[in-house]
């Protein structure tokens, strides 16, 4: 489409499952905002009361080495939840930031119904 800011793929490959959640990493976020990783964690910090523990959460050291592929860096990263993206369309007051989480949460929701119907396949497929 046109109109959008990013194609799907863009948004889809900075997606993980980490501990069992689809989630995206603070660094990925101020890329797709057009932001500082730094400045992307502060307004976080001085809204932490809008992310409880199951919208962000920090990686350990030994999955961010992991997910990095051996890359070590100082702080681990801060791992978004689906559900932290409005929170961060709040608190990141661009219109880009604006946009763009509009498109993360079109994405999440086609990632959501993807999964449905392939478990409907695969149902119907064991009957």
């Amino acid at each position: 489409m046109k109109d959008q800011i990013l194609p799907d793929e863009a948004i889809v490959s900075k997606i993980y499952l980490i501990r069992g959640y689809k989630v995206m990493l603070d660094s990925d976020f101020a890329e797709l905002y057009d932001t500082e990783t730094r400045k992307l964690n502060q307004q976080v910090k001085r809204n932490i009361n809008r992310f409880p523990g199951h919208y962000i959460f920090q990686l350990s050291k030994e999955e961010n080495v992991i997910l990095r592929h051996g890359e070590h860096s100082k702080y681990p990263p801060f791992a978004f939840t689906e559900h932290s993206i409005l929170m961060l369309s709040r608190v990141l007051k661009s219109e880009r930031a604006v946009q763009i989480s509009i498109r993360i949460i079109d994405i999440f929701v086609k990632l959501r119904e993807f999964y449905a119907d392939q478990t409907k396949i695969w149902l119907a497929l064991k009957k």
